[in-house]
């Protein structure tokens, strides 16, 4: 989980992860990245035993890439700490890795979306509009390219060989694991209105070119 000042949520993500490992007779860690939090974020996780690591590079992709190479697990499932996302159910994502699947990312658009929980111009035109240039440029069937939770393998992640530090990170894992033909499907995921106080860390415009610049800097080396 990477986590930037989410006192108020880390602490039932991590609960939700753990009920979840035992209840699916899992033998794995839950692993909080944090990235430069100056609230009580480290102290919740670690109380409730998260194994924190603290990422030195800002960014969201930055504290993913800390997080997941802190980790020798076989399988890693990655969701942001602000409660969007209900950890429990990341039973159908393990499936999907033991049945062969290299990525299994969620989809918040076949699955249900809270009131409240998506910005209207994110639900309607950013996220559709940024998947379906996906889609054509590398030819996968992926419909919802930016959602935060999903699962993949150790092996997989090596051999993606992700850069990007920014929120980027989501489109390039699907763009890299499309390329590679890494065998990548969906399963349907609910967003839950996160619990921040404060103003999201997703900047729109800012975020979405960068979105649009690594797509169209991976989808043109495809032809070269």
């Amino acid at each position: 989980m990477p986590c930037l000042n989410e006192a108020r949520t880390v602490g039932y993500c991590v609960r939700r992860a753990r009920e979840a490992l035992d209840r699916l007779g899992l033998e794995g860690e839950v692993v909080v990245a944090d990235n430069g939090s100056h609230d009580q974020s480290v102290v919740i996780a670690a109380e409730l035993g998260a194994r924190v690591v603290h990422a030195c590079e800002r960014g969201y992709g930055a504290a993913l890439k800390a997080g997941i190479e802190s980790t020798c697990a076989r399988y890693v499932v990655m969701g942001d700490a602000d409660g969007s996302y209900d950890f429990a159910e990341i039973g159908p994502f393990v499936e999907r890795l033991r049945d062969g699947h290299d990525v299994v990312v969620g989809n918040r658009f076949r699955g249900e979306i809270a009131d409240g929980a998506m910005p209207w111009a994110n639900r309607f035109i950013g996220n559709p509009l940024l998947s379906w240039l996906g889609r054509r440029l590398f030819r996968t069937q992926v419909a919802d390219f930016h959602c935060g939770l999903r699962a993949f393998s150790r092996e997989a992640y090596a051999r993606m060989g992700l850069r990007s530090s920014g929120m980027e990170f989501a489109s390039e894992m699907v763009a890299r694991s499309s390329l590679l033909g890494l065998r990548v499907t969906e399963v349907p995921v609910r967003l839950h209105k996160d619990g921040r106080l404060g103003r999201s860390h997703l900047r729109p415009v800012r975020d979405g070119l960068r979105h649009v610049g690594l797509m169209l800097r991976l989808g043109f080396a495809r032809f070269f």
